[in-house]
């Protein structure tokens, strides 16, 4: 457990993180460049991540989203990627990281579809994205393996849209914040101590029988999310959802890199590179699931996800699977978008819930947000209060048209 305290060192922390995945390490990270001098301690349940959304991610990054606000945050995210050795202070150890532009090809193949990518297109275009809609004839044009009679429109992003090393930048954001002093400790986060008018956390209880006086606490914990909100008496609609990814090799690989094309049967299949490629979806039955289920549904592949991509791509009609696995979202079933900031009751208790797949892509942007409103009481940059609680008490859903 290499940089993981086996014991708090303090007490008491100004800030207790729950969950040290790239939310909570992004969180940290921002605090200590914002000059706060309070004691910080990130608890991380499995210090392996092995099965954190933030190390099983297909790890991409876009600007096709229906709301200002995601596509807002995404470029920001996107700009933080590509300049991550110089936000990091120059250090040298830090690698210089670029976006793989292969893009987002969204498909529709229904009037009511295409008109939902015309709309988000006339969005996207004023924020700046470089989003262009194509024909079916256009389609074939720029990618003439795909089979495309049966489709309506096409929507497409090749600029700061694809693959990125998302890893590395969860890496980064934890190594600098435990070398500023944040503390890192591989517990579990087992309860919390409310005070005497419910108003307040107070304290944090911890698997290993410690506990922990706090200022603020901040709720990264991913799919656990809303177990960690009912320790505080708040109900959060944030439920595990497992997303299936298969790596296949092509027989015959395509003469042209892939974007990574979002069919409307919901499977996609994206560039990975030489004749490699990266397939995803998930069944028609999509359940709750259970925290610690991660077993592959091998019906999947054979029924669903390569009858859609071959289909839609004939070439993939010989691939080999290479290897496969399950994932899962904290997937927010009110809207399928974050819900950030503090609670308006028990108001030291900050959300980093229900990313619902995009939460990789968007970690500089949210972990800067938590930060300003935990140093400055309110936001600096981003105003992220479209995604306070006070919408999921109210039943108001923010809708994102383009959730995958």
């Amino acid at each position: 457990m290499l940089g993981f305290q086996a014991e708090p060192t303090q007490d008491r922390y100004d800030v207790v993180i729950v969950g040290g995945a790239i939310m909570g390490s992004s969180t940290a990270w921002w605090l200590t460049q914002m000059g706060f001098t309070g004691r910080v301690l990130v608890v991380e349940r499995d210090p392996s991540y092995e099965k954190a959304a933030t190390a099983l991610s297909f790890s991409c990054i876009r600007q096709q989203f229906s709301t200002e606000l995601n596509i807002r945050i995404s470029q920001f995210g996107a700009d933080f990627v590509q300049s991550l050795r110089a936000r990091m202070g120059g250090d040298d150890r830090v690698p210089e990281l670029k976006i793989q532009n292969f893009g987002y090809l969204y498909l529709a193949d229904s009037q009511g579809f295409a008109d939902v990518l015309r709309a988000s297109q006339t969005v996207q275009a004023a924020a700046g994205a470089g989003t262009r809609l194509l024909t079916p004839d256009g389609i074939r044009a720029e990618f003439p393996f795909m089979a495309v009679d049966d489709l309506v429109l096409g929507s497409l992003n090749t600029r700061d849209e694809g693959y990125f090393d998302g890893y590395t930048v969860f890496d980064w954001f934890r190594r600098k914040a435990r070398e500023a002093g944040v503390g890192y400790l591989a517990d579990e986060v087992v309860g919390l101590d409310l005070s005497a008018r419910a108003d307040r956390v107070v304290g944090v209880r911890l698997a290993s029988g410690r506990r922990v006086g706090c200022g603020t606490v901040v709720n990264a914990a991913g799919t656990r999310g809303a177990q960690v909100a009912a320790m505080a008496g708040i109900a959060i609609p944030i439920e595990p959802r497992k997303r299936f990814n298969w790596v296949l090799r092509a027989e015959t690989p395509l003469d042209r890199p892939l974007p990574l094309t979002i069919d409307p049967s919901g499977a996609f299949v994206r560039e990975v590179s030489g004749g490699t490629y990266m397939a995803g979806g998930h069944a028609d039955d999509d359940p709750a699931v259970g925290f610690d289920d991660f077993a592959m549904d091998q019906s999947l592949w054979q029924d669903k996800i390569w009858p859609a991509i071959a289909t839609r791509i004939p070439a993939f009609e010989a691939v080999r699977v290479i290897s496969e696995w399950a994932g899962q979202y904290d997937f927010n079933t009110l809207d399928q978008n974050a819900i950030t900031g503090p609670h308006p009751d028990v108001g030291n208790f900050l959300f980093l819930n229900g990313f619902s797949g995009h939460g990789l892509q968007q970690s500089p942007a949210m972990g800067r947000a938590t930060a300003e409103w935990i140093v400055h009481g309110g936001y600096r940059s981003l105003d992220l209060s479209a995604f306070h609680f006070d919408r999921v008490a109210e039943g108001r859903a923010l809708v994102e048209a383009a959730v995958i």
